[in-house]
This record gives C-alpha cells, sequence and structure tokens, in this order.
C-alpha cells in the first residue's frame, strides 16, 4: 500500500468541534420548541449527503469523462480546474482511479472534506474505525462497502487535511459510451468520490 498518509493541517479539530455542539443545541431547541420534526431534519441532512451535495462533485467528474483537456487539467490542478465550473472556496487535489491504481480518501485525524462539491460527510467518514482502519486494513474496509479488487491492484490512501481535500476521479464504467455529460453525472456517487464505492454500469444503477 502506498499513499499520502500524514498528520499536516489538521489544526481546526476545535472548532468542528464546537460548531458540531452548537448544531446540535440548534437541532435540540427547534425539536424541543415544535418547529421541526427530529424525522424532517434527518430528511434534510440525508438530502445533503446523499443527493444534493454529491450533485456538484458529479459533474466535475462527468466534464472528466467527456473531455480529455479538462480531464488533464484537473489531475494537474484540481482547485483551478473546478473554478471553471464553478466551485470554489476549496484546495482541491483529484486522484484518478485506473484498472491498476484504486484511491481511497481519509481524514486520520478528524473529518476534513470537500462539502462544496460532495456534500455533508457521512457518519461513518467521520467515525474513528473508519479513519483508523482505512489507513491500516484498506481492502478489508473496500470489501465491507462491497468492493473486491485483485490483490494486482494497488490501494493508494489520500489523508485530506484543512489545507488540502482530495476527490477521487472514479473509472468510467462500461456500456456508457452513449450517455450525455448529464446522465454520466447521473451515475456518479458520493461514495464513489470518497473511493469506498465503484460507478456502476447504467444497467446496474437502474436497478
Amino acid at each position: 500500500m502506498s499513499g499520502a498518509h500524514d498528520e499536516h493541517g489538521h489544526h481546526h479539530r476545535e472548532p468542528e468541534s464546537v460548531l458540531s455542539l452548537r448544531v446540535r443545541a440548534l437541532e435540540s431547541l427547534l425539536v424541543e420548541k415544535k418547529l421541526v420534526s427530529s424525522e424532517a431534519v434527518d430528511r434534510i441532512v440525508g438530502a445533503y449527503e446523499q443527493d444534493i451535495g454529491p450533485h456538484n462533485g458529479a459533474k466535475v467528474v462527468a466534464r472528466a469523462w467527456v473531455d480529455p483537456a479538462y480531464r488533464q487539467r484537473l489531475l494537474t490542478d484540481g482547485t483551478a480546474a473546478i473554478e471553471e465550473l464553478g466551485f470554489g472556496g476549496v484546495d482541491l487535489q483529484v486522484v484518478e482511479n485506473t484498472p491498476g491504481v484504486h484511491n481511497l480518501v481519509v481524514c486520520t485525524l478528524c473529518s476534513c472534506y470537500p462539502h462544496a462539491l460532495i456534500g455533508l460527510p457521512p457518519v461513518w467518514y467521520k467515525s474513528f474505525e473508519y479513519r483508523s482502519r482505512a489507513v491500516r486494513e484498506p481492502r478489508v474496509v473496500l470489501h465491507e462497502f462491497g468492493v473486491d479488487l485483485p490483490e494486482s491492484v494497488e490501494i493508494r490512501i489520500w489523508d485530506s487535511s484543512a489545507e488540502l481535500r482530495y476527490l477521487v476521479l472514479p473509472q468510467r464504467p462500461p456500456g456508457t459510451e452513449r450517455l450525455s455529460e448529464a446522465e454520466l453525472a447521473n451515475l456518479v456517487t458520493r461514495d464513489a468520490m470518497i473511493g469506498v464505492a465503484l460507478v456502476p454500469p447504467p444497467t446496474a444503477a437502474a436497478r
């Protein structure tokens, strides 16, 4: 296993904890005052985790799949490339999955995450178990997510920080040659951009 695991740039852990406490306190107050239900909060959070947030990153991935020149710019300077599509505010490095290399993103000391592109971080991404095991036994973790890779495939771990966030450019699935850019974007999931999933071909995605 190789990659970019280090411990730089995680100095903002305490502010994130304070923010989380404030959010929970606000949610509790709203529920207590019966201004919103816990179920409604869960639905909103789920939408931002799974649908609304990842939509931006999916557009970036789809553009890279259909435009080789954009793909090269994205891999060379992710920050500048996403700004071309109107998504700024994050220093980004994009790492590309290939038949021989699979990339996995983690933030070992907190939960740094490119929110502007893939929404809110899922609970499991923030968990100590994922943050530690993704580095120690990535192949086992991927198996638990349903991704079984041949031993010949190298797994690279990328440790996001406050200064630099990582995004996986998944492999374009077979059978998508005739799909439009928008249709391709619909195939891309948040988990694929973290590296714990593969983008399914259209037939599998439709089931």
